[in-house]
């Protein structure tokens, strides 16, 4: 029997354009595989998103291509858990972990994967002085794609939290500047599939470098060495089962080539919903391994589950 997939996508939050571009993708993907598909546009409505997946034909799985806030940090997949629908990605608890970095940079510690030196500040604290010496990373404790992400130099001033530019609450997250590369590696299921570097040709790789066509390079299999490469799979999939992940997950990561080894190696943060849109990298991953996005779509909706 075909099952009747419905795609989520849109949201409110940041990230709702993003989403609404991966979402268009998705179904597009799983109509050419032979499924029903509903596209639904998630607003602040509960019981209009209700009503649009119990209608006939009623939903029997939740493709989740919301990104950001209300998407994946728990909310979304409470509501599913409570229909009893079957949905794509991580559920409620490594959701809502996930979205919140110091407690994800805590099970990282714990699970012995390296983090760079942090701190959560307020934010007029962080106004008012240097909390870590420069250079260091000012960001969001909740946000994804890179929204809000600030470099401080030495002898920037501080009008970057300033009320009017500043949204993203009271508290951030500061942590220590690592030089050198960024590097990302996607999990399908227990697998970590490749290490791609990203290579923005100006500044860092910030929402617009992300999602702007021909801004960012992306290299994969990355060149770094090969014990480097194996420790950033290790250390993704150590973080995906150590938040307890389902389907797929992505963890970013950067090193720094003038430490030894893999001691420059740290982990950033880890996605459970990356982006599905013509410039995301868990489909770019999964294409080098063989895997087409359509195919990808259709694991994903296969691996559905209910998680309580």
């Amino acid at each position: 029997m075909t099952k009747h997939v419905g795609v989520l996508m849109g949201g409110w939050s940041s990230e709702r354009e993003v989403s609404l571009v991966s979402g268009a993708g998705v179904v597009k993907a799983l109509q050419e595989k032979g499924y029903q598909v509903r596209a639904i546009d998630v607003q602040r409505d509960l019981t209009g998103l209700i009503t649009n997946l119990n209608a006939l034909p009623k939903v029997d799985v939740v493709f989740n291509a919301l990104h950001g806030r209300g998407g994946e940090d728990g909310c979304i997949q409470g509501v599913l858990e409570f229909l009893n629908l079957p949905y794509t990605h991580s559920g409620v608890l490594a959701s809502a972990v996930a979205m919140d970095k110091p407690l994800t940079r805590k099970l990282a510690e714990m699970a012995g994967v390296p983090v760079a030196k942090g701190v959560v500040a307020h934010r007029t604290e962080v106004q008012a002085r240097d909390v870590l010496p420069p250079p260091y990373v000012v960001k969001p404790t909740n946000e994804g794609s890179s929204v809000g992400v600030r470099i401080v130099q030495k002898n920037d001033n501080y009008t970057i939290l300033a009320e009017d530019s500043w949204i993203y609450g009271e508290e951030v997250l500061v942590e220590e500047y690592i030089r050198g590369h960024e590097l990302t590696v996607a999990v399908l299921g227990d697998r970590a599939l490749n290490v791609t570097e990203l290579t923005p040709h100006a500044g860092f790789y910030d929402y617009t470098n992300k999602y702007t066509g021909g801004m960012t390079d992306h290299v994969i299999p990355a060149p770094v060495p090969e014990e480097v490469r194996l420790k950033a799979m290790e250390y993704a999939l150590t973080m995906h089962k150590a938040l307890g992940c389902n389907g797929v997950s992505r963890s970013d990561f950067r090193w720094d080539d003038e430490r030894p080894g893999t001691s420059g190696l740290f982990f950033l943060e880890i996605n459970t919903q990356p982006g599905l849109t013509p410039l995301s990298l868990v489909p770019e991953q999964a294409n080098h391994e063989g895997i087409s996005y359509a195919d990808l779509c259709e694991w994903l909706v296969e691996k559905a589950t209910c998680h309580a």
